[in-house]
This record gives C-alpha cells, sequence and structure tokens, in this order.
C-alpha cells in the first residue's frame, strides 16, 4: 500500500494558527463509516449524536512546558549563539532524551547553566542528546513550568497567547510535548450535558511524545516503523471498560491517543487488559478493529500514520471524500482545527 494514497491537496490558510474564541464553537464534521454521508454541524451539536449506550474515552496526559530556547557564549567568535533544547522522553530520575540544537556546539560533556538548573550532555546520537539535569521530577517541572515553554507543532508560527488553550479540560498527568487535540473541543459544560445524558466516561492515558510530528519516510506504508510511547489503563477502569464492551455498549475513543491505548491492549475475544508500556500499534486499513468502534477526531497531516489511521476506521476512499468536503467548505485544520466525527 503507497503512501501516496493518503496524500491530498491542503491551502495553507486552512491550518489553523490561534485556536477560537469558544472551545466547542468549532465546526464539526459528521461522516457515517457506512452510508459515507456527511453532515456539517458545529461541535457543541456531538450531544445530539450521544446516547446512554454510549461510552466516551478520553487520554488524560498534560503538556509539559518541554522546550527551551536560550543564548550561549561563542568564544572565539565573540557573539551569542541562540540555542535549543526540546524534552523528548525521561530516561530516569533526572536524565531525558532530547533534541538540541545546534546539536554540534552541544558535545558530550558540555555543561550548560540557565536559571537554576545545570544540565550536563552524557551520551550523543546525531542531533539526540541524553541530558542530565541537576533537579529530580517534582523540582524540575515546577521550575520548566516558570521559565520554559508549551512546544506548538511546527506548522503553528504565531505565538501561544494563553498556555492552557493547548491543554484539555481535564488534563492531569504530566508528561506529554503535544495535546490530545479532539479533547480541546470540550468544554465543562459540554461535559456536564453529556453526563446527564448518561453517557459514561472514562479516561485511559497515553503521553505524546516528539516523534508524533514524523513523517512517514517510506513509500510502502508497510515498511514503516512506528515511534513508542508510552501507554497505561488502571485496573478499575479495564474492568469497568470490559463490563460496558460485553453490554454491547459503544466505545467512542477521543482522539488517535486514546484509540492507540485502546487497541494495544486489546485482545482478539474484545478483552481489554490493564497494566503499563510503550506501544509501537501502527494502525492501517484492513487492521482488524478490536474495541474501538468510533472516533472523535481531527483532520490529520497528509501522509501521517494518524491519517492512515482514521482511513483504517472509514475507509480510505471515505476519509478522501470527507476530507476534500472539509477543505472545500474552509474548515481549519491541525491543532487549533475543527473537529471529525466518524460514526
Amino acid at each position: 500500500m503507497k503512501l501516496s494514497q493518503f496524500d491530498y491537496d491542503l491551502p495553507k490558510e486552512l491550518i489553523a494558527q490561534t485556536p477560537i474564541k469558544q472551545r466547542d464553537h468549532s465546526k464539526l464534521l459528521v461522516l457515517d463509516k457506512e452510508t459515507w454521508n456527511i453532515e456539517d454541524k458545529k461541535f457543541y451539536d456531538i450531544i445530539n449524536y450521544l446516547w446512554e449506550n454510549d461510552v466516551l474515552v478520553l487520554n488524560k496526559t498534560r503538556v509539559i512546558k518541554a522546550r527551551l530556547i536560550w543564548k550561549i557564549q561563542n568564544i572565539s567568535e565573540n557573539k551569542l549563539i541562540p540555542c535549543e533544547i526540546f524534552l523528548h522522553k525521561q530516561i530516569n530520575e533526572n536524565s531525558w532524551d532530547c533534541l538540541v540544537y545546534p546539536w554540534k556546539k552541544l558535545k558530550i560533556w558540555t555543561k550548560v547553566y540557565f536559571e537554576k538548573l545545570t544540565w550536563t550532555i552524557k551520551e550523543i546520537s546525531d542531533s539526540w542528546r541524553i541530558v542530565e539535569f541537576n533537579k529530580a521530577w517534582n523540582e524540575f517541572i515546577e521550575i520548566i513550568d516558570k521559565i520554559w515553554q508549551i512546544p506548538t507543532p511546527p506548522y503553528i508560527k504565531e505565538k501561544l497567547e494563553e498556555d492552557d488553550r493547548y491543554q484539555t479540560i481535564y488534563s492531569k498527568e504530566c508528561w506529554s510535548v503535544a495535546a490530545p487535540t479532539a479533547w480541546l473541543h470540550f468544554t465543562d459544560e459540554l461535559i456536564d450535558k453529556i453526563k446527564a445524558k448518561w453517557v459514561k466516561i472514562e479516561y485511559v492515558l497515553l503521553h505524546i511524545w516528539l516523534w508524533t510530528f514524523k513523517w512517514i519516510e517510506t513509500e510502502n506504508i508497510f515498511d514503516h516503523k512506528m515511534h513508542s510511547e508510552y501507554i497505561t489503563i488502571d485496573e478499575e477502569t479495564c474492568k469497568r471498560l470490559n463490563k460496558y464492551k460485553k453490554e454491547w455498549k459503544t466505545i467512542i475513543s477521543v482522539w488517535t491517543t486514546s484509540t492507540r491505548t485502546l487497541e494495544s491492549f486489546s485482545e482478539e475475544n474484545w478483552e481489554l487488559w490493564y497494566g503499563e508500556k510503550e506501544t509501537c500499534l501502527f494502525i492501517y486499513p484492513w487492521y482488524k478493529w478490536k474495541f474501538v468502534d468510533k472516533l472523535i477526531t481531527n483532520f490529520h497531516l497528509p501522509k501521517s500514520s494518524l491519517i492512515i489511521l482514521v482511513s483504517s476506521l472509514a475507509w480510505e476512499e471515505n476519509i478522501k471524500k470527507a476530507y476534500k468536503h472539509a477543505v472545500d467548505s474552509k474548515y481549519r485544520f491541525f491543532s487549533f482545527w475543527d473537529a471529525m466525527f466518524i460514526k
């Protein structure tokens, strides 16, 4: 199966740069994966598609301020050089796998001092560095929350005015470097209305790491090596979800992170397991879905693993039709985007 099958033309002006004022007033494209019917709604209309027999599953991860831009003195050239460090993955209590720039200037055993933080480059791999900080988890998070930045995707060029607009309303557990953005459309009021319809709401956890923005580079998608991400489902949540599935309730995942978590812990008999691990699950057309029935998502990057995932749930030609409709109808794409409900 060729990667080019999952490409589409997107005018740059449709890439949303800022969030809309009211979270739940974004557009909502409702796609019926059986009839291929498309409806144009507002996100707050999602309430009209949810019923007592439905279960919403959301990701409770929280974005941390994982990006720091600073300057170091280049003694030989007598000037300051802009530098950047981007946290990717925690190795142990105070060591992290990081992307650094310019990597040639930050050689092994280089020590950097910034505010209350000191860090040392311990290992090198291309532009990646294993970095050891002088502060452990709690104090480290407290410090970077004051002086570092919320990382936004590379296609967003405008500065984020309010950090909370890139957090979901129930984000709890650090740490991700990107938000589960279909979740950004929900408000407290909308959640209350959903609960009032006796819709069940459950939470799982997937920490979104830097490679979520990585392009697929192989033309044959089956040659693609999927990035890993940390996932966990606790025992009580697992028991409830298994009970709902046995009662033939409809499992609706909110964004692809919840989807990958549920499918990664699922067995062929629709049984869900609990625990924690890293998942490299790559969902593509002809994948045998085991737990998720419907999906609230967004409009994903061309040639990405996420557009391939939704093409698996709703069929490739169906997704192409929906995306063309979204482009023609001037939907907002990507992180501060409009939404899609695949039912």
